[in-house]
């Protein structure tokens, strides 16, 4: 489980490009990416990341053998739900199963935990997406509840589940 999280680079884009087109990591993600996704638009997340605000916004890169293999998130939210976050994560199909998704949620919580000013993290996950739930669980994230048909994607309606850790 050799990673790093790190802060994006213009030069990730063509990797970030090839794992968002792989249709077994777009089906997890939400929609609103354009497919297919193209190195310009990588290179627009990528100025966006750069360009956040890092008292607001939590955004890394994870580089598994010198190789931007996925990305991870974690979002303030705004008005009363301020002192919470929502965090997003995917990781590239040729790092799946071996176990770096769950080290790299839990490092990026107790990063995110200490740098921003929040209580909460909380995750949407598709409910299908096994391994996803299982991440977040092993990293002490609590399903707080199943949203019965509330995911439109790809011409199928499906439940997601919110998953919570408190600091």
């Amino acid at each position: 489980m050799n990673f790093i999280l790190r802060k994006w680079r213009l030069e990730d884009a063509a990797d970030l490009a090839g794992n968002i087109n792989n249709p077994k990591v777009e089906r997890n993600l939400r929609d609103g990416l354009p497919m297919p996704y193209t190195t310009s638009d990588a290179e627009a997340y990528i100025k966006d990341c750069l360009e956040a605000d890092p008292a607001l916004r939590y955004l890394r890169a994870i580089e598994v053998d010198g190789v931007a293999a996925g990305s991870i998130g974690v979002f303030t939210l705004d008005n009363v739900y301020r002192k919470s976050a929502e965090i997003g994560y995917y990781l590239g199909e040729p790092y799946w199963g071996r176990g770096i998704m769950t080290s790299v949620v839990g490092t990026a919580c107790r990063e995110a935990f200490a740098a921003l000013d929040i209580v909460r993290i909380h995750a949407g996950v598709y409910a299908g997406n096994a391994g996803s739930r299982r991440v977040l669980e092993k990293n002490g994230f609590v399903l707080e509840g199943v949203q019965r048909s509330s995911v439109w994607k790809h011409g199928v309606l499906m439940d997601s589940c919110i998953y919570a850790l408190l600091r």
